[in-house]
C-alpha cells in the first residue's frame, strides 16, 4: 500500500463545505509541493479533534497545551480545486515517543481485523493511505480547527440530540412527532 507521508506538513486542516444538513468534511494536508484531500465523516472529524486532544493532554506536557498553539491557527478555506483522493474508512492516531510527535493516519480501506484476509497486492497498491506527522503545538492547532469545522452546522434537538431540519424532524423522544 502506497503511504504519503507528511513529516511535517506545511498545512493540515479540516473544513467543512455546503450548507448545514448537506456538508461535506475534508481533510486537507499539503507539503514539498504537494497536496491531498480527502473526505470523511462529521462524526470521524469529531471523534478525531476530540481524542487527539485528549492524548496531547496525556502526553505532550506543555508542548500539547492549548497556548502552545497561539499563532499556528490556520482559519483560511480549503485549497482549490477540492477534489477528494479517496474517502477514508478508517483514521489512526499514535503518539511516538522517541520523536515527541503525532501520527494521523487516514485509510481508504480499514486495516484487517484479525484473521480477516488481506487484500491481493494489485489491489492493495491502489489504495489510498495518508501518513500526517505533527509536533504537538501544530496538533493542538488542528484539533482546534476540528472543532470549528464542526460549528456552524444545524442545531441539535432538545429532546432527542438529533439535527434539526429547518423543516423540523420525527423526534422519537416525541413519540414520533414533529417538533
Amino acid at each position: 500500500m502506497p503511504v504519503h507521508e507528511f513529516d511535517p506538513p506545511e498545512r493540515f486542516i479540516a473544513a467543512a463545505v455546503g450548507p448545514p444538513g448537506q456538508r461535506t468534511f475534508f481533510l486537507q494536508v499539503s507539503g514539498e509541493g504537494r497536496r491531498m484531500t480527502v473526505s470523511l465523516e462529521k462524526e470521524q472529524v469529531k471523534i478525531l479533534g476530540e481524542r487527539l486532544a485528549d492524548l496531547l493532554d496525556q502526553v505532550a506536557g506543555v508542548d500539547g497545551a492549548p497556548e502552545a498553539a497561539e499563532g499556528l491557527s490556520d482559519n483560511a478555506p480549503l485549497d482549490t480545486p477540492i477534489e477528494d483522493d479517496f474517502r477514508v474508512q478508517g483514521l489512526s492516531l499514535a503518539w511516538n515517543p522517541s520523536t515527541r510527535r503525532v501520527v494521523i493516519e487516514a485509510h481508504e480501506v480499514a486495516p484487517p481485523d484479525e484473521g480477516e484476509e488481506e487484500l491481493p497486492s494489485a489491489e492493495a497498491a491502489m489504495i489510498g493511505h495518508i501518513r500526517v506527522v505533527l509536533p504537538p503545538p501544530m496538533a493542538r492547532a488542528f484539533a482546534l480547527r476540528c472543532a470549528a469545522a464542526l460549528e456552524g452546522g444545524r442545531p441539535n434537538c432538545p429532546f432527542c440530540g438529533q439535527p434539526l431540519d429547518p423543516g423540523g424532524h420525527i423526534c422519537p423522544r416525541a413519540n414520533g412527532f414533529r417538533r
